[in-house]
């Protein structure tokens, strides 16, 4: 039983039981101006294990467990099992939380504004593995062939900024934004010699 199974399991669990208990919903969605006014930072994390629907939590559990692979057993090789999983623990869980800052900052006057969702922590490890892997082709559908992961990640951020910049489609842009680029700082600091490594495989691509 690895790491991400076990998150991915707890995720569905709380999801699912969270959908026919409103009470548990209202008190664990991120909730910037209870956090501001009532201190419940707490929210912060709770947030990362509610989804809206089986679209949005099949759609971030699959992303997180093609991904996560990769950066656990990465981890486990240079740290063993109990260290790697504390790294893992906090590309994944510093991922929602420090996704949630700014938009903390900016709606935390805003009785109305919630989110919820493990978007932040999913984008922190997809970019962790991008950093690992970065020729590793990623399908994007209906696109019929991969792209090579840099490249994805590079298109991701580009289409994240300018999304958050609209605010027009209910989704959290800013959360995917700032939770990719948390997975890949900390995937550098966590791993020796990674970004040398992501920087000399990209030098060597070629497009044909």
């Amino acid at each position: 039983m690895t790491l991400t199974l076990i998150l991915i399991i707890l995720t569905v669990g709380i999801s699912m039981y969270a959908w026919s208990n409103q009470e548990l919903m209202n008190n664990w969605i991120f909730h910037p101006y209870s956090v501001a006014k009532k201190h419940q930072y707490y929210r912060f994390i709770t947030s990362g294990f509610l989804h809206a629907d089986w679209t949005h939590l099949l759609f971030n559990m699959f992303s997180f467990y093609m991904f996560a692979q990769v950066v656990e057993v990465r981890l486990n090789s240079i740290y063993g099992m109990q260290k790697a999983g504390l790294f893992f623990l906090m590309i994944y869980i510093g991922g929602i939380i420090v996704s949630d800052i700014y938009t903390f900052f900016k709606e935390r006057n805003n009785r109305n504004y919630q989110a919820l969702g493990a978007s932040g922590g999913v984008s922190a490890i997809i970019f962790a593995s991008i950093l690992l892997n970065p020729l590793s082709k990623i399908i994007i559908f209906p696109v019929p062939f991969g792209i090579p992961g840099f490249v994805f990640g590079f298109l991701y951020l580009i289409y994240s900024y300018f999304q958050a910049k609209r605010m027009g489609d209910n989704i959290n842009h800013d959360a995917h934004f700032y939770g990719a680029v948390f997975g890949f700082l900390l995937a550098i600091f966590l791993v020796p010699g990674s970004l040398p490594e992501f920087i000399g495989q990209i030098q060597h691509w070629r497009i044909f």
